[in-house]
């Protein structure tokens, strides 16, 4: 697929249709149990993830984005089609439709006040390789995001040689290039995949890794991974600056200039390379970036949903960057958007265009309070962030 129209950020990766019946409070109880009618109300559905959920949200924030996913000639590949040309024309203008095969889905259990669980079928993303991504004329794009490979079979078999190759090809034409990631099952084919090879290979060629703190922790650390996994429910409660400084200074060694660590509740988390050099082919402002250590949290907000806030997150942090913001603006902007995504049940139709959003966070809108461990951190009270110990001369006193 060639791009066709004009862009500043191409998104690229994983493609489904998000299928979200709508639950109420009294949805409770087992959800599988055999024989069992549960009352929901009425069926939700749209385009889902990365390509979908960034791109759309990209798009509401008026940043111009062209879409590189992969559909089934079917019912379900139609309506993506479909819905995307009652957001713009353009939008699927580079989506691959393939004959032989079906289009991914996704049917979302998200029962308020539980975290969502997801029914997935791949679909087509198995089959979605490096050679169906033509970015010898990017379009006038000077950045390209791809998510999900650990769900997108091509992508991580082989040591990720797909999306390696990929990825080397998006440096190649100059690209800024961006990448999240995927939880996995431990069970499936991804959870088997040599992920610390991959991530040696492939970082190098990864500007901004931004994935989700137990993702990345599975794919960096295993055996710690289960470990924590067998004293903690949830993850995020372990969250210190020891183990987000020992995970983000791992994945700067690999090669990663910017990492940008989801903690979910908690909050993002961002970390950059000292080496300004590196940083300067991709951040006009790099002695600004160089060298960072910051952390926000969540901004308080009514809680509908959660489908798609890791994504609207990221695309907080990419309309920031691209628009040449400082750290703290970029990492502010990135949870602005994930909390307006939670405000609506779907992924992307809280997000508000960037001046609402940009005026909404300089209103002082009030944020949770972080409850991990952060000793030899210093609050900043215009920004309300968290520097870590070697950013603290940045750092107004709280």
């Amino acid at each position: 697929m060639t791009l066709t129209a004009k862009s500043e950020i191409i998104v690229a990766g994983h493609l489904c249709l998000d299928i979200i019946p709508e639950m109420s409070a009294e949805t409770n109880g087992n959800l599988t149990e055999p024989g069992k009618l549960l009352a929901i109300g009425p069926m939700h559905y749209s385009p889902g993830g990365a390509v979908a959920n960034v791109g759309i949200a990209l798009h509401k924030m008026g940043i111009a984005t062209r879409l590189i996913g992969k559909v089934g000639n079917d019912l379900f590949g139609r309506a993506i089609i479909e819905y995307f040309k009652t957001i713009d024309l353009a939008l699927p203008e580079n989506i691959i439709v393939a004959d032989s095969d079906s289009t991914s889905y996704t049917i979302v259990v998200n029962p308020p006040g539980r975290d969502r669980t997801f029914w997935h079928h791949a679909g087509c993303n198995d089959s979605f390789g490096a050679d169906e991504v033509d970015l010898s004329d990017p379009g006038g794009a000077r950045l390209f995001h791809f998510g999900y490979p650990p769900i997108m079979k091509r992508m991580y078999e082989n040591n990720g040689a797909e999306l390696v190759a990929l990825f080397r090809k998006a440096k190649k034409v100059g690209l800024i290039t961006a990448l999240d990631m995927a939880s996995i099952d431990p069970n499936s084919p991804a959870g088997k995949a040599n992920w610390a090879k991959i991530l040696d290979d492939l970082l190098p060629y990864v500007d901004l890794f931004l994935p989700s703190l137990d993702e990345i922790l599975f794919m960096t650390d295993p055996q710690f991974f289960w470990k924590l996994s067998e004293i903690l429910p949830d993850l995020t409660v372990a969250i210190n600056e020891t183990l987000l400084q020992r995970i983000s200074g791992g994945l700067i060694n690999r090669g990663a200039a910017v990492v940008g660590l989801k903690l979910g509740r908690n909050g993002f988390y961002l970390r950059t390379v000292a080496d300004r050099q590196r940083l300067s082919a991709i951040i006009p402002d790099a002695a600004n970036w160089a060298g960072r250590e910051l952390l926000s949290p969540c901004f308080q907000v009514a809680e509908k949903g959660t489908t798609g806030s890791g994504d609207c997150t990221i695309a907080g942090f990419l309309a920031a960057f691209v628009k040449g913001l400082s750290p703290e603006q970029t990492i502010n902007s990135a949870v602005g958007a994930g909390a307006c995504n939670v405000e609506a049940l779907d992924a992307t139709s809280g997000i508000p265009d960037w001046e609402t959003l940009q005026a909404r966070i300089k209103s002082g809108w009030p944020k949770h309070p972080v409850t991990g461990t952060f000793p030899h951190w210093r609050w900043n009270a215009t920004d309300r962030l968290a520097c870590g110990p070697a950013d603290q001369k940045r750092c107004s006193k709280s």
